[in-house]
């Protein structure tokens, strides 16, 4: 607490010298820099000094659509699911499909369930293309990244609920697989055009919410480099650096956010960090699935986050048996590490509301897997062209929350109470 305090008072004199959402009191909103989540050694620390352990879900496939949870393999990220359903219903139909999609998916309803049920956090993650004038869901210009983001950061407040923006998907790509909407390689690292764009997206997104308490913090990127290629060790050698363009772009207008730094391969390594005073609000994120529940397991997040003296979180976990989450969260409980399951909704099962696959449902995973590499195989394989539509018609009421399932089991095994939830 000595520590806090020291930093809020540090914070205040520092106030007369820092501009805009800098460090001074916002004129506009009367939000001082007090009234963040802030970083006392290993902990973090709401505004009433009170500690915060992170226990929540992850918004997935909202707003960066992955195959799997439409029950899709082979079509397994949001360029190719798009491209997918253009093949399948046409382009006009898939544009007002994605609109739909976006409005249904997520409400303030389900944010106020995810509430109910205890958690304390919402991790978002979003594709960079949100934020420019690129192709992405059904918009070619204007896209409506702000505005999906300033209904949510509202809903959180309402709410009651900590928000993290994760950038899921970086310009260029930052993984190399289908997780990033990527070219099948992590090109941010060997770009200097993506990573300005990288920088210009985190510095716009930073100067919208800068005087924002609801934002615990900006998750950098997703799971960066993943481990299948030749240069990995390059890339992992590149990872700090990056970062700390990102946090000097977010800081030229915001000096009140968290800033979450994720290992790379699959938010696995920390052995690239070799600097962690850079900047006095940073924290680091792990990911992990599958293996055993038991803090061997788990020993080098562990060992890292203690060398380094700052929090670690678990933004990612999941896909597992109720026993193995139940057993694993009070080991994640045991040793500081907060958690966001993953994800919070998706087709039928592990996730805390399930989707029922709709009538004819089948027809458009049979068309996601058949070979469409040319344009016979595309007509070959498309099913009635009504009763395709009429399945993704079914879907965007599927997914609204009072048609879905609540996975009670589920729910239970994260410490959280699914009865709370209705």
């Amino acid at each position: 607490m000595k520590q806090l305090l020291t930093a809020i008072t540090a914070a205040v004199l520092l106030a007369g010298t820092l501009a805009g959402c800098g460090g001074q009191q916002s004129r506009e909103t009367g939000v001082s820099p007090e009234s963040f989540v802030s970083i006392d050694g290993k902990d973090l620390v709401r505004p009433d000094g009170t500690k915060l352990f992170i226990v929540g879900t992850n918004l997935g496939n909202w707003l960066n659509p992955e195959g799997y949870m439409f029950n899709f393999s082979k079509t397994n990220s949001a360029h190719f699911i798009n491209e997918m359903f253009c093949q399948l219903a046409g382009p006009a139909f898939t544009a007002n499909f994605w609109k739909q999609f976006k409005d249904n998916y997520v409400t303030r309803e389900d944010i106020r369930f995810i509430k109910r049920t205890g958690a304390n956090t919402i991790r978002l993650p979003f594709h960079y293309k949100l934020f420019t004038d690129e192709d992405y869901m059904g918009l070619t210009a204007a896209q409506d990244g702000f505005a999906r983001v300033d209904s949510l950061v509202e809903w959180c407040r309402e709410a009651g609920l900590y928000l993290i923006l994760d950038m899921h998907d970086a310009p260029g790509g930052q993984t190399g697989d289908n997780i990033d909407d990527s070219y099948g390689y992590p090109w941010l690292f060997e770009s200097e055009e993506c990573q300005q764009q990288f920088c210009d997206i985190w510095r716009r997104i930073a100067s919208r919410y800068c005087d924002e308490p609801v934002i615990l913090g900006y998750e950098l990127l997703n799971e960066p480099i993943a481990p299948y290629f030749a240069e990995v060790d390059e890339m992992n050698a590149r990872l700090e650096q990056v970062y700390k363009r990102g946090v000097s772009a977010i800081r030229e207008v915001d000096k009140n956010h968290i800033i979450l730094l994720g290992g790379a391969q699959w938010n696995g390594n920390f052995k690239p960090f070799t600097d962690a005073s850079f900047d006095d609000k940073l924290m680091y994120t792990c990911h992990r699935y599958g293996g055993p529940a038991t803090r061997e397991a788990i020993h080098s997040f562990i060992a890292f986050r203690d060398s380094v003296g700052l929090p670690m979180y678990m933004g990612e976990i999941g896909h597992n048996s109720d026993q193995w989450q139940a057993d694993f969260c009070q080991v994640m409980r045991d040793n500081n590490i907060g958690y966001t399951f993953w994800p919070y909704k998706k087709m039928e099962n592990s996730c805390f509301v399930g989707i029922t696959p709709p009538e004819g449902w089948e027809a458009v995973v049979a068309f996601s897997e058949a070979p469409r590499a040319t344009y016979q195989e595309i007509r070959a394989a498309r099913p009635d062209q009504a009763l395709a539509r009429q399945a993704m018609n079914a879907f965007l009421e599927a997914c609204k929350l009072e048609n879905c399932t609540v996975q009670q089991g589920y729910i239970r095994s994260l410490g959280l109470d699914p009865e709370g939830g209705r």
